[in-house]
């Protein structure tokens, strides 16, 4: 289907579901599909962080992708991560999950190596120019440890290199510098500006941000379609009160014992158990090496599913 200019609304970055022998579980990707689908979400995003894409082998990356967009039958628009390393990589990746039927991809900066700003742009230009499908780039220092420049990214997209950016950076300042530019700079219309947050997706939208790509969307997709929606009819004061249910649900990502495991591994664990405690996947494990979380600590994120009402 192809990608709307520019692409609005909830966004889901998939969760991909696991066997107990950590291989991608179909049926259960599937189910979860139909779960956001039928909550209304916009346009579906695998391959992302929440999906786990940097520890599925290439072969998984190819399953989830075929077995998403088969599912969907033109429903609703795919976007597929192309996260790697090295230009080279990541065109690999394009041509793999172009060749599933992704309708755009998604791509970071380089990484591992220290990188230039022009390199980055180079990186942006050389994977547009082999690319069958718009590309959107993905702003997510944490892991990348480069921040995309407002500036770089708008002339990227005056240029058209880039259909959009998924915002992970927590920089506010930079995401308002996007959304202006996006309204008010000559060639940029049809720019899509997506937060990554799941917490304050009434204030980007406020700002004027085209949508939203969080992560506990995965869990609780009704609350983000909810949020989107009463923000589009002005509603502000019940987007607001959605809002800050979701931001007391999100507080299951720190489940997680941190002398045992990393922050990636708690959230991860906390969004996969919710939807094992909430019918829709049927095994809560995360890929390797990553820590399960403990028997305690997933009675813990029922706990949050309860209070939100959700179980």
């Amino acid at each position: 289907m192809p990608i709307p200019a520019p692409l609005t609304g909830v966004v889901p970055p998939v969760c991909t579901p696991l066997t107990p022998d950590r291989e991608v579980d179909v049926p259960s990707l599937i189910k979860l599909v139909d779960h956001l689908v039928d909550a209304g979400v916009d346009a579906l995003f695998v391959l992302g962080s929440s999906s786990e894409a940097a520890y599925l082998t290439d072969a998984q990356r190819r399953l989830v992708v075929g077995t998403v967009k088969a599912h969907l039958g033109g429903r609703l628009p795919l976007l597929a991560g192309v996260i790697d390393m090295t230009t080279p990589r990541v065109l690999d990746h394009v041509a793999s999950v172009t060749a599933a039927g992704a309708d755009a991809v998604v791509a970071t900066a380089p990484f591992y190596a220290r990188t230039h700003p022009a390199e980055i742009a180079r990186h942006y230009r050389l994977v547009a120019a082999r690319s069958s499908v718009p590309v959107f780039a993905y702003d997510l220092p944490v892991s990348v440890h480069t921040k995309l420049d407002a500036e770089l990214v708008l002339e990227l997209a005056a240029d058209g290199v880039l259909a959009g950016l998924k915002d992970s950076s927590g920089d506010l300042g930079g995401f308002r510098a996007v959304v202006t530019g996006a309204r008010t700079r000559p060639g940029v219309a049809g720019f899509s500006v997506l937060t990554g947050s799941e917490l304050v997706v009434d204030s980007a939208l406020a700002l004027g941000a085209d949508g939203a790509v969080p992560g506990l969307a995965n869990v609780d997709p009704h609350g983000y379609v909810r949020i989107d929606r009463l923000c589009r009819e002005g509603d502000w004061e019940r987007a607001r009160a959605e809002q800050e249910r979701l931001c007391a649900l999100f507080g299951m990502v720190g489940v997680g014992d941190s002398g045992r495991m990393g922050s990636g591994s708690s959230a991860l664990g906390a969004f996969k158990a919710a939807l094992y405690l909430r019918g829709v996947i049927s095994c809560p494990v995360t890929a390797e090496p990553q820590v399960p979380l403990s028997e305690g600590e997933v009675e813990r994120v029922g706990k949050y599913l309860a209070t939100a009402g959700l179980l």
